[in-house]
């Protein structure tokens, strides 16, 4: 005689049909769970949208990835060679991912806390507009050492980095603008402005190039309000 194979959700269908519950009743429990699972992630969302600051969150170390703490101080760099910001969650103006959230649930379960002070680091437009650049989300340990939870979006342009570096420092910027006015100095063909050629005549184009260059600059940078990496790594200002 053959037997016949288990079903195994057969099997579980009837398990379920041995229980107290009615189909009412169950549903009900499940709706209940379901709910409060929503509003769990709703006091999340409001905490990371609303954040103002926080010295610390009580976190247990023992169970915190090291490799995901930071302490103020390189955050502070990696801003100013990128440009970018390190500000309260509540000045950020792009969507908070569920991914974040849920990471955020499971760590207050985990560590038994509520987090808040949330920070993040992202670009000046993010502040202030939707975008696609990659926002990283932090919670304060304390001490100046802060939790990385949490990084969507794309990556930053491979060239951010070098693209940005003329605005850490007046010196950098200077120094771009010298190399300008050189390249475009060098560009000029021979006896445009005079039939013989002199060491004194390229040098007084290249310094008449730097004041037009740096005209320019200068315009543009107080025109748009613009400021560099140092002072607006974490400043909440529009114009910065």
């Amino acid at each position: 005689m053959l037997l016949s194979k288990t079903n195994i959700e057969q099997k579980l269908s009837k398990a379920r049909n041995k229980q107290i519950l009615s189909e009412d009743a169950r549903m009900k429990e499940v709706y209940n769970i379901l709910s409060n699972v929503d509003d769990e992630l709703e006091r999340i969302e409001q905490n990371v949208i609303t954040s103002n600051g926080r010295p610390n969150n009580n976190f247990n170390v023992n169970i915190l990835d090291s490799s995901r703490i930071y302490h103020v101080d390189e955050i502070k760099q990696i801003c100013i060679d990128y440009r970018l910001r390190f500000l309260d969650t509540k000045y950020f103006k792009g969507p908070i991912p569920a991914e974040a959230l849920s990471k955020i649930k499971s760590l207050e379960k985990e560590h038994n806390l509520e987090i808040q002070g949330f920070k993040i680091i992202a670009p000046s437009k993010l502040f202030k507009l939707e975008d696609k650049d990659d926002p990283l989300l932090f919670a304060p340990i304390g001490n100046g050492y802060h939790y990385l939870i949490h990084q969507w979006g794309n990556d930053l342009h491979p060239f951010r980095k070098l693209l940005m570096w003329p605005f850490k420092s007046i010196v950098n910027l200077a120094i771009l603008v010298l190399l300008m006015s050189t390249i475009t100095t060098m560009l000029i063909p021979d006896g445009l402005f005079s039939k013989t050629n002199s060491n004194a005549q390229f040098w007084i184009l290249n310094f008449f190039m730097f004041k037009c260059i740096a005209s320019v600059v200068i315009f543009y940078g107080f025109a748009m309000g613009k400021n560099f990496n140092p002072a607006i790594w974490n400043s909440k200002y529009f114009n910065s």
